[in-house]
């Protein structure tokens, strides 16, 4: 693909002047509004020092966000910013909100220095936690049209005759890299559309396994990935970072082989449809389960609940058909941070969106885990079932060893009493299990209710 100088929220375009390394880089905040502490975590996840936020109330500049005047003042501020002075060093305008591509280049053009929106600073956060082949080629098609979209801004400005500004090209130039963009963009999905087959035959294979599937949502750095670990066992990155996970991690409920967890891409509130689209097949690896876990930060603010909770309950319901909506149960993390009255009002905001009781963890201490899972396993089970096994009495019968250790391998076990003539298992196990075991050992084998 041709190089490209390096523009406004530029992103996924190959350029010699583009940073791919952003630890240490120093950053001022534009915004229209105070509440800027998720905007700066996420820069804080990056490395990106913001030494200054300048704020400008009011409704947004339809074509520079701020006002010109503001512009202009932040221009010539950054001019005179030699050693000693607060913005000495800064290579880096971050913007408090999702800009069009005219906004963008136009504060380019006011301040000539590397600027990105919120959606820029979230391609950055997702190309550096994509590991996976199926997540960077994700990754790199929302960033090509997130590259696209400032490109057309670019050619249609020189066939209107403005002025292009800072880093322009000839009209042919311009329109040759977007054939190029264009052709990337249908060769990366057509490489994802592959990738989708290929997973949801998986899924398909999964079912016609018997296997049943609980799949974890939830708002970025909410715990997914730490409950994943303390139901499955599995180790997974764990980190308290936002977007830690991009791709999908498939792992058994531990003790329990035919129950399988999802762990998946964490929501994010005012993200714009085609940037999460761009993780569509990511996502409904998980929102295509038997049971939802949907998890609540109980350890944030009651606003902060609210918000989360309201974006991720959104984004469920948009990616999941009618038909097909599962189970779900909305799990309280992180319970060991905050306080019995925190703990009872996040489960009173949460009834509010949910008629279930919300089930409180915590992973650090293990608290509420085994509660959890017997839930799980009452939902998609039903209750605990009285696995009978009748000792044998003749040669020719199934040693009781082999039968006790056939109920383990398909009942996730509770408790096992042996009497003289009978062992009593107790335990949860589903309805397939439990006619396969009554039909190949009608003699010895009865279940019935705990």
């Amino acid at each position: 693909m041709p190089d490209v100088p390096l523009l406004a929220g530029m992103g996924g375009m190959n350029s010699s002047q583009y940073q791919t390394a952003h630890a240490g880089r120093r950053a001022i905040l534009l915004s229209r509004n105070d509440d800027t502490g998720e905007y700066e975590s996420l820069a804080s996840t990056l490395g990106i020092e913001i030494v200054d936020k300048i704020i400008q109330r009011g409704k947004p500049n339809p074509r520079s966000y701020l006002g010109s005047g503001k512009l202009q003042e932040i221009a010539e501020e950054m001019e005179m910013s030699g050693p000693g002075h607060l913005w000495h060093r800064v290579d880096l305008v971050l913007i408090h909100d999702n800009l069009k591509s005219s906004q963008l280049v136009n504060i380019n053009d006011a301040l000539t220095i590397e600027t990105w929106d919120r959606v820029r600073l979230l391609l950055e956060l997702f190309t550096r936690h994509a590991s996976s082949a199926e997540a960077r080629i994700q990754v790199r098609i929302a960033r090509l049209l997130a590259d696209r979209s400032i490109l057309r801004e670019l050619t249609n400005r020189e066939t209107m005759g403005e002025r292009l500004g800072y880093g322009a090209g000839g009209q042919t130039g311009w329109n040759n890299i977007m054939k190029a963009v264009g052709y990337e963009i249908t060769r990366l999905r057509r490489r994802l559309s592959k990738l989708d087959a290929s997973m949801s035959e998986r899924r398909r294979q999964r079912s016609r396994s018997g296997a049943l599937t609980v799949g974890l949502a939830g708002y970025t750095n909410v715990g997914k990935s730490s409950l994943f670990n303390a139901l499955s066992g599995k180790a997974v990155l764990i980190r308290d970072q936002v977007f830690s996970t991009l791709e999908t991690t498939v792992g058994r409920m531990e003790n329990k082989p035919r129950i399988l967890m999802v762990d998946t891409i964490g929501f994010i509130d005012n993200v714009p449809a085609e940037l999460l689209d761009s993780f569509s097949a990511t996502l409904q690896e998980s929102l295509s389960c038997d049971m939802l876990l949907l998890l609540v930060d109980a350890s944030n603010e009651p606003e902060e609940i609210r918000r989360k909770l309201a974006t991720s309950s959104r984004e469920v319901s948009g990616r999941i058909k009618a038909d097909s909506s599962p189970n779900t149960i909305v799990v309280l993390t992180k319970i060991d941070l905050c306080t019995a009255e925190q703990l009872q009002e996040a489960k009173e905001i949460v009834h509010y969106y949910s008629p279930f009781e919300a089930i409180p963890v915590s992973t650090m201490s293990g608290g509420g885990i085994e509660e959890l899972r017997s839930v799980i396993l009452t939902q998609l089970h039903g209750p605990p079932v009285q696995v009978n096994i009748i000792h044998p009495e003749e040669s020719s019968e199934i040693e009781l060893a082999a039968l006790v250790a056939r109920v383990h391998r398909d009942a996730l076990v509770i408790d096992i009493e042996v009497e003289k003539e009978l062992t009593k298992i107790y335990g949860w196990i589903d309805i397939a299990s439990q006619s396969r075991l009554t039909k190949e050992f009608p003699t010895q084998i009865n279940i019935t209710g705990k």
